[in-house]
């Protein structure tokens, strides 16, 4: 997770529109977590922000799956016909 400065200057801004509901459950939760709704909103959105990230860049896979691409990266295929023309027009165009 991101950890913040707190000498950094906060000079960006967020704002949301809420219901009462929300509003309620998100006051009460910083209630219980002993911060402010804002430092509760800001930590809350970054700890999401930084899952959220990891999730979409990170690649999991099991069992079988996993085998096919670890077999795959140590032991590569030759370049078939196609692979082979796609990287002489590659070299052709960059003048190699």
């Amino acid at each position: 997770m991101l950890k913040t400065n707190r000498r950094s200057r906060k000079e960006q801004r967020l704002e949301a529109r809420v219901t009462p509901d929300q509003k309620r459950l998100i006051e009460r939760a910083a209630e219980l977590r002993g911060t402010t709704v804002t430092e509760f909103v800001v930590v809350s959105a970054q700890q999401a922000a930084t899952e959220t990230i990891r999730d979409f860049e990170t690649l999991s896979l099991r069992d079988e799956a996993r085998k096919v691409f670890v077999n795959a990266i140590l032991n590569p295929p030759a370049p078939n016909a196609t692979a082979r023309a796609a990287a002489q027009c590659y070299k052709e165009q960059i003048g190699l």
